[in-house]
């Protein structure tokens, strides 16, 4: 059930934060964000009527915003990269 292992958000942490063990920083949770959603779009391309999943990704879409909006307020410079390592916008 687990598609994220426990290895791979420490390679999550460790290349968008400042260490592996840094699971505070926004930009690690930031990244494990984007990689949990372009995952549960997968699955909603598969199964449209699957409504939990669906709500699942919009409150998680919005916890990516958030700490979007935090990261913007508090350092630009650090919002841009992570904008640009994870290729968010278009």
């Amino acid at each position: 059930m687990n598609y994220l292992t426990a290895e791979q958000k420490q390679e999550f942490f460790k290349q968008y934060g400042k260490s592996n063990t840094d699971t505070g920083s926004p930009e690690g949770q930031i990244a494990i964000f984007s990689h949990r959603i372009s995952h549960l779009t997968e699955h909603l391309k598969k199964n449209r009527k699957d409504y939990a999943t669906q709500r699942s990704l919009l409150k998680l879409v919005g916890k990516r915003r958030r700490l979007l909006d935090y990261l913007k307020d508090r350092d630009i410079e650090r919002y841009r990269a992570i904008i640009k390592a994870l290729n968010l916008r278009k």
